[in-house]
């Protein structure tokens, strides 16, 4: 085969053609080797503790700037601030606990969401709270609105999930789809990484180096057994640039510099540790009785659904990153009724946001190369411990926002690898795989940054009429880079579906076909299984 036409005469014939095992790539896993501790295989009680410990740290990026941006806009002082970042840490804690024991069963930590933050601020600016005076009564107020639109969104989760009508739409997942939908669930958060981080170069950016050292390089050096450094780099990276960052504030590093930078770089101006209480537990309708707005609740329903296409894609990087096989579409949905009912708490306790997978939690399990279970259960009572605890808890709450930021750019980072991870079950020589994810990823970058550098320059979004629930109901979700890409996905990967063998390899589907359903695989079972003989009681699974 190789000899051919004499022609031209070139001398020196072809080399051998390497042997088959030679061109054999890296073989796909199913499950991703080399993690520590995977979900059912606890580490040691005071690893396990610090591991917990860490998980909460993280978690209190989002959990803080949220208030810190939302509570002034609704009237709120500092003393409101501390006691919605109380709520959202209790609440948080309660929903990471339901869905580790009765939702998924993954180690995903269920945490608020700035999915929600643009269909509250609609509620902030709505009219009939423009004459209210007094900032106190104006905050209760937006607050109670809030929590009534919160409420009635969480029934679009709690129905559609416990249903089983995701898990329908969950079957229709591949490989090939799956692969934008993860990974802009990471890597569409970049907003939130090195630009907040640049507020703050001089915080921010050795974080993210010191960080990097501690986790990648220095466990390279050692070549030990231990994995001190790696598995708890974020509370050693951490302790030491707060310590710094400190230095500088009492130093009068910041004594002359614009508000915006101090509140970036200093350690005393978040506010919250002198108006947080000692000892307050949060309890349901703590505003007053929440109240009701049909236009609202459609609006918040439309980011509730938006929150759910992302936590999907979140809870798939959780479980590969728990060292867990993929998630079956019923235990999928039984996790997105259980959120439902997280959002449902939200609401009642008066959260000012809603619930969600914790995308930079999600990216710690990869650092640690621990999955475990427990381990975010611990971390979930921490929440509820320091939410009680004001004053304790406000003390972390006050890490500036440039190494919250810093932790972005790492975590997100993981997750959107994740996505791309998937990559190793398609066809890439495919046109028909490449056109897929190729056209998906680019619009999923590209429509939200239209709708969001339109929405930055007129002050709203470009669909633009009179009823602001309607607005936002369009806005909100082609402003998010993971429902557009997997939206987009999913649709040209079921419609551009052959019905042969070839097609269903190129999507990867033959992967998954034994996790199409929950008791085809024994590990399924052993990972998703619900504890006290409760799958009964959920005939989706």
């Amino acid at each position: 085969m190789a000899g051919g036409g004499g022609g031209g005469g070139g001398g020196g014939g072809h080399a051998p053609p390497p042997k088959q095992e030679e061109l054999l790539p890296h073989p796909a896993k199913d499950q991703l080797p080399s993690i520590s501790y995977c979900i059912t295989s606890p580490p040691p009680w005071p690893e396990a503790i610090l591991l917990g410990f860490q998980h909460y740290l993280v978690m209190l990026g989002t959990t803080v700037l949220i208030p810190a941006s939302m509570v002034p806009q609704m009237g709120g002082g500092n003393e409101e601030k501390a006691k919605m970042i109380q709520t959202i840490l209790f609440v948080a804690g309660l929903n990471t606990l339901f869905q580790t024991l009765f939702g998924t069963r993954l180690p995903a930590v269920i945490g608020a969401s700035y999915s929600y933050v643009p269909t509250t601020i609609s509620i902030i600016l709505a009219g009939r709270y423009s004459d209210i005076l007094n900032p106190q009564e104006k905050f209760e107020r937006i607050m109670r609105g809030t929590q009534g639109a919160l409420i009635v969104a969480s029934t679009l989760q709690i129905v559609v999930g416990f249903s089983g009508l995701w898990r329908n739409v969950a079957r229709f997942l591949s490989p090939l789809s799956a692969i934008p939908l993860v990974a802009l669930s990471g890597f569409g958060l970049y907003e939130f990484g090195f630009p907040v981080l640049a507020k703050c170069v001089e915080i921010g950016l050795p974080q993210l180096i010191i960080l990097v050292l501690f986790s990648q390089y220095i466990p390279h050096l050692i070549r030990g057994e231990s994995h001190v450094f790696d598995r708890f780099a974020v509370i050693f990276s951490v302790v030491i640039v707060w310590v710094y960052a400190h230095l500088l504030t009492v130093g009068g590093a910041y004594k002359n510099t614009g508000p915006k930078t101090q509140i970036s770089c200093r350690t005393d101006r978040a506010g919250i540790i002198g108006a947080a209480p000692w000892i307050r537990v949060p309890y349901p309708f703590q505003w007053g009785a929440p109240t009701f707005d049909a236009g609202e609740a459609f609006a918040m329903m439309a980011a509730s659904f938006v929150a759910l296409v992302e936590s999907t894609g979140a809870f798939i990087a959780v479980s590969r990153y728990a060292s867990a096989t993929p998630l079956p579409p019923s235990v999928l949905s039984r996790g997105v009724g259980w959120q439902g009912v997280g959002i449902l708490f939200c609401g009642i306790f008066g959260t000012g946001n809603g619930a969600s997978v914790s995308v930079e939690n999600a990216g710690l399990l990869a650092l640690t190369r621990v999955g475990s279970r427990r381990v975010v259960q611990i971390s979930a009572g921490f929440m509820i411990f320091f939410s009680i605890l004001g004053k304790f808890g406000a003390v972390f709450a006050s890490i500036p926002p440039a190494i919250i930021a810093a932790l972005y750019c790492f975590f997100f980072a993981y997750v959107g690898s994740a996505g791309l991870s998937l990559l190793q079950f398609c066809n890439l020589n495919s046109f028909r795989t490449k056109f897929v994810l190729g056209f998906s990823i680019f619009m999923g970058l590209s429509i939200p940054q239209y709708f969001n550098e339109y929405t930055l320059i007129h002050s709203y979004g470009p669909v633009h009429t009179g009823a602001r629930w309607f607005n936002d109901m369009i806005n909100v979700p082609f402003s998010s880079e993971a429902f557009v890409a997997g939206l987009l996905a999913m649709f040209l990967d079921v419609t551009l579906h052959k019905k042969d063998n070839a097609t269903r390899k190129d999507r990867g589907m033959h992967w998954w076909d034994r996790f199409r359903s929950f008791k085809t695989d024994t590990r399924s079972e052993e990972f998703y299984s619900l504890p006290f003989n409760l799958n009964k009681f959920f005939p989706s699974v």
